[in-house]
């Protein structure tokens, strides 16, 4: 494995970021527990969970079954850089009551109480904020982080799903209180959505954060989508069956797989391999159901793409180009 810095902070990570969301929903607690053991054992320190995953009636299940995994012991805690969230309502389904979702001081606090001891832990290493939320102010939601930190119940907090002006915004007030600020953002970004590229990535590495790419491989679409539909063994969903209605998407789907079949290249590493390169990217979140969709993301770290493959995969998947050029000149 191999490994960096979290943006501007001393906290090297490794350069592939485990996602947990299928634990619980799709993947049960023994293979859940296996695949974090391989992760762990394949040199991957970085776990990136939420207090909602679990989804439903069973929200807070995935950090329970993180927490039921550090407890086996073996240094597992201590060996992991643990990310959770706090923003969804984490109230009981259908429950309509106040203060149990969104950034405000007191809802921070309850839900970092609620995930230490779903986690089986005394401290969290990276606490992310899930979304913006426009009602609270940043002076309130850091006025509860530094509180957290002096606790020693976090160590960092992020953000995920911000736009760039959110992101100097947040950064600025915590300038201003003389706070370290956010730390890392997950932010949708792919091949096939390049859109962070005008303005979330350049804000993050104005402010010395680590860029988290979430949906990789843009729910499937990147994976091999349409090679798995001809030989039958797997049919679109989601996001991605959403995406191949569009002929022009499926077309520019086929022209990627086409050239990566040319240069013997699996499609989901290739997609991989070149969130690596890109500038600001400390690593994707990869979200594996299996152990074996766990070893093919980690094929991905070794694969090197040449300059040709590069420039083809430009050519069909073209970015948005540089802010403010790409729109104003």
């Amino acid at each position: 494995m191999k490994y960096t810095q979290l943006g501007r902070t001393g906290l090297k990570v490794s350069r592939l970021v485990l996602g947990t969301m299928n634990f619980g929903p799709q993947t049960d607690e023994a293979d859940s527990h296996a695949i974090m053991d391989a992760a762990l054992d394949a040199g991957i320190n970085y776990f990136d969970t939420a207090n909602v995953y679990g989804w439903g009636e069973n929200k807070g299940r995935t950090e329970e079954i993180i927490g039921t995994w550090f407890d086996q012991g073996g240094d597992r805690r201590d060996r992991t850089v643990l990310a959770t969230k706090v923003y969804g309502n984490m109230a009981a389904d259908g429950e309509v009551w106040p203060n149990h979702d969104r950034l405000s001081a007191v809802n921070i606090r309850r839900a970092v109480e609620a995930s230490l001891k779903r986690l089986r832990t005394d401290y969290i290493d990276i606490y992310q904020f899930h979304h913006i939320d426009r009602r609270t102010p940043f002076e309130e939601i850091w006025q509860a982080i530094d509180v957290l930190i002096q606790q020693g119940k976090i160590l960092y907090a992020g953000s995920s799903n911000f736009p760039g002006y959110k992101i100097a915004q947040a950064n600025e007030a915590a300038a201003r209180r003389g706070a370290v600020g956010l730390v890392s953002e997950q932010c949708l970004y792919n091949l096939a959505e390049r859109r962070a590229e005008m303005e979330v990535i350049p804000a993050a590495q104005e402010y010395g954060l680590g860029v988290i790419p979430w949906s990789p491989l843009h729910g499937g679409l990147l994976g091999g989508v349409l090679r798995k539909e001809s030989t039958g063994k797997r049919r679109a969903s989601g996001r991605s069956a959403d995406a191949l209605a569009n002929t022009s998407v499926r077309a520019q789907v086929q022209a990627y797989e086409d050239l990566l079949d040319k240069h013997g290249i699996e499609p989901g590493e290739a997609a991989l391999a070149w969130l690596l390169t890109r500038p600001g990217v400390t690593g994707p979140i990869v979200g594996p159901r299996t152990a074996e969709q766990l070893q093919s993301a980690l094929r991905a770290v070794e694969l090197e793409l040449s300059e040709e493959v590069r420039a083809g995969l430009d050519e069909i998947f073209p970015g948005p180009g540089p802010s403010p050029e790409a729109f104003a000149w």
